[in-house]
């Protein structure tokens, strides 16, 4: 399948931790995260240094995922989803759901990839082109 688009970012945390710093959390968490991302968030015990990785890890992905799809779509932060290993063992994702449908209908499958070490996030996306089966 031909590759629509690569992206990556890297995410200082102490950088997310001076974000929040200048806002509540709560303001900052609902902005960047999508629905399902902010009940996740709102499940952490706030004095839990969790919580700031979860938002830095959010972040970097939903950036990766934006260098990745640009400029065939521009996705918000809310319409990306980034789900982490699951308890079947399957493997970190994230979906896409755009406002409009017919957006959705212009990226194939998605993968990514997340590392976090110490005070650092590094993710990777790769986006493939839409599959468009011809009917004779």
């Amino acid at each position: 399948m031909p590759i629509l688009g690569i992206g990556v970012d890297l995410v200082h945390v102490p950088r997310i931790v001076s974000l929040l710093s200048r806002r509540t959390p709560e303001k900052f968490a609902a902005k960047i995260l999508s629905p399902q991302e902010y009940q996740q968030w709102q499940d952490i015990d706030a004095s839990n240094p969790q919580r700031v990785r979860f938002l830095a890890v959010r972040w970097c992905v939903k950036e990766s995922a934006y260098k990745a799809m640009y400029p065939i779509v521009r996705p918000t932060w809310k319409e990306i989803t980034y789900s982490s290993f699951g308890s079947a063992g399957q493997k970190p994702r994230i979906e896409y759901h755009p406002i409009s449908p017919d957006l959705a209908k212009k990226i194939g499958q998605k993968h990514v990839s997340v590392s976090h070490d110490g005070d650092y996030v590094y993710s990777t996306v790769l986006i493939e082109e839409p599959i468009h089966i011809e009917i004779d």
